[in-house]
């Protein structure tokens, strides 16, 4: 059974005998924690001695967790150290030690930190507690309650309109969480739809849906070749925001390959496995979006989803063909495994000529070599903004999603997908040159490198998954 996750802005009273306590923070932050303020939480079961002695353990050594009592209460810190290409929250080791520490039940989680880095935590605590599982046996229901304990002197405790703002970002994260993890079987393009529609009707947004001879008949090429030999049809399905008064126009646009075989260029049998993540583009565009509109977003915003099946059947796109894309362009098909280029390529052309956007924003599990590029941890952003890669940076370090930037130079680069029968190839020919930056610019081709916005290409493919890997937490940067 699925965690239930609330927040409290106060530390109220625990009973260790019913409920496990879980208290963690950077060992700077607890060591700012008082005694008397946490005995609320860990009564006579802890004295001050052990306490105090298990905190300066935690500040002088690499231990990362130390039992309080039994495991009915338990204190953990943070890794020390902190490279500028990190998060100050340790969000990556805070998801592990969720993860990792929580004992079913009633658990509370007493989280010890700057004010600044509270959104970051909440993130990292929501993507430790999914909600999707088919187990069998019986499990405890589990309740979780974070509750948290600011150490700045300046700085308030969380306002109600701050653990408002929590539980709706831990919902949207959770619910992309949700969609990644289900298989295509339970998530395929239809049923990805009705996840859009429901948010649809939630946040009260506009809901479009195109789909199958649909987008054929309309131009979408991309989209419609990559998915018309799957089962569900493939389709663009649009979430639209707009608020009185707004004066720009943003759209996000989200790779939903809801599973990916390769197509006819077919993935190996253990290269195929965990493709039911490659719509983790479009699941994180749907949660960010229902965030964003219900915490009031002042402008108009488009969520926009990709949506289909890779499937390998007799209608399967082939090499050597030659496809149409929404933005008028002809791509030859030299590589059925480079889709996600596909279905976002129609999906920008559409934000730019139907929408208007003044800003597209694409996100995707799109190249393998995103890995090699910037590692686990930190996605890849390509963008014709400097000032915008600068805000990313800044924005991954604050929420906790690390980004890192790669190269931007279309004049050098974009000729990797040369073709002599249509304008351009699907696939580069060196995999050596920039190949996670070049799969980017094959999207933004299709709004124009003199595209007058601004265009951020986010390239997700290791982090979307990475909670459920192997987290190595040492106090070393």
């Amino acid at each position: 059974m699925a965690a239930t996750l609330k927040f409290s802005s106060t530390l109220t009273k625990s009973d260790l005998d019913k409920e496990a306590v879980l208290i963690v923070g950077h060992p700077k932050n607890l060591s700012k924690l008082p005694y008397a303020d946490v005995q609320v939480k860990i009564g006579s079961r802890v004295s001050e001695e052990i306490f105090n002695e298990a905190v300066s353990i935690l500040v002088s050594s690499s231990t990362d967790t130390i039992p309080l009592w039994l495991n009915r209460a338990t204190i953990a810190s943070l890794p020390v150290k902190c490279s500028r290409h990190n998060t100050p929250s340790r969000a990556h080791a805070l998801s592990k030690i969720v993860k990792n520490g929580l004992n079913g039940g009633e658990d509370t989680i007493v989280l010890v930190c700057e004010k600044s880095e509270l959104f970051a935590s909440v993130c990292a605590i929501a993507r430790a507690l999914p909600l999707y599982h088919t187990k069998t046996a019986a499990t405890k229901e589990k309740n979780v309650t974070v509750e948290f304990y600011v150490v700045d002197a300046e700085s308030k405790s969380p306002t109600a309109h701050d653990i408002q703002a929590f539980t709706t970002v831990s919902g949207g994260v959770r619910m992309a969480a949700r969609i990644v993890d289900t298989p295509c079987a339970d998530m395929h393009t239809d049923k990805f739809i009705e996840e859009v529609r429901r948010v649809g009707t939630e946040v009260n947004a506009e809901v479009l849906v195109i789909q199958g001879e649909e987008l054929r008949e309309r131009g979408f090429g991309g989209i419609y070749n990559v998915g018309k030999a799957a089962t569900n049809a493939p389709a663009l399905a649009v979430l639209s925001h707009r608020p009185a008064g707004a004066t720009a126009t943003i759209a996000w646009v989200g790779k939903g390959i809801v599973f990916d075989t390769g197509g006819l260029c077919i993935k190996t049998k253990t290269g195929m496995c965990g493709m039911k993540r490659d719509c983790g583009g479009a699941a994180g565009v749907l949660g960010a979006f229902y965030t964003a509109v219900k915490m009031g977003f002042s402008e108009n915003l488009h969520a926009l989803f990709c949506l289909a099946d890779n499937a390998v059947g007799p209608n399967s796109l082939r090499p050597d063909d030659i496809i149409t894309m929404y933005s008028g362009k002809t791509v030859e098909i030299n590589n059925t495994d480079a889709e996600g280029r596909l279905v976002l390529g129609d999906g920008v052309a559409y934000a730019q000529k139907d929408l208007k956007a003044d800003v597209i924003v694409d996100m995707a599990t799109l190249t393998g070599a995103s890995g090699i590029a910037t590692g686990r941890y930190h996605a890849s952003i390509v963008t014709n903004s400097e000032n915008w890669e600068l805000y990313g940076v800044k924005a991954g370090q604050s929420s906790g999603d690390l980004v890192h930037p790669m190269l931007y130079c279309p004049e050098l680069h974009f000729n990797e997908f040369a073709s002599t029968l249509a304008d351009i190839k699907n696939s580069v020919a060196d995999r050596s040159n920039a190949q996670a930056s070049c799969a980017g610019l094959f999207i933004a081709s299709h709004i124009g490198f003199d595209y007058s916005g601004v265009w951020f290409h986010i390239d997700m493919a290791y982090p979307v998954s990475v909670v459920s890997r192997t987290i190595t937490h040492s106090n070393t940067a």
